[in-house]
């Protein structure tokens, strides 16, 4: 048996949700790493982005956003808001921020506590989930001729890379 490991690492837009299109990449990573048959897991190892499988919709807003993505962040937006001030929800809370004042200036720039205005996006990640596994059959992607893989950053508060693991396991 084979296990490939592979990253992808993903510059977010920093003011706004980040979509990624990654099929292709994924392609390629599922060719490099020799499996004929098996299976494929793309994660997130970070708790405010998701991988999710959906159809590529060939419309676009002016922001370069799919239709199927606007729709998603607009059906988000009427039941998680975007957090924007302190105690609109009940997290981040005393405890959690002061835990973020030792983190690195990764997590909290120079102890910004807007950073961790980020609620709405812990919330969706949990919402649409981390991960996605698929069928690797005769060295190709079972996902038929609509299907895409995506990577979202939920968090607008700032540019951050953002990384994409890939295990591939099988003979």
């Amino acid at each position: 048996m084979v296990v490939y490991n592979d990253e992808l690492i993903l510059r977010s837009n920093g003011n706004r949700v980040s979509y990624f299109e990654i099929t292709n990449k994924i392609r390629e990573i599922v060719a490099k790493s020799g499996v004929k048959n098996g299976i494929c897991v793309v994660v997130s190892p970070h708790t405010t982005c998701s991988v999710f499988f959906e159809e590529y919709s060939h419309d676009r807003n002016y922001t370069g956003d799919e239709y199927l993505q606007v729709d998603l962040n607009n059906t988000f937006e009427k039941i998680l808001p975007r957090c924007l001030s302190d105690g609109q929800y009940y997290h981040p809370g005393p405890e959690h921020t002061a835990f973020g004042d030792t983190l690195s200036a990764e997590y909290v720039p120079d102890s910004d506590h807007r950073a961790l205005l980020n609620t709405e996006a812990h919330l969706k990640g949990t919402f649409i989930g981390s991960s996605e596994t698929f069928i690797i059959q005769d060295s190709k992607l079972q996902i038929g001729g609509v299907g895409y893989i995506y990577f979202v950053d939920w968090d607008q508060n700032r540019v951050r890379d953002r990384h994409c693991k890939v295990q591939i396991l099988g003979e």
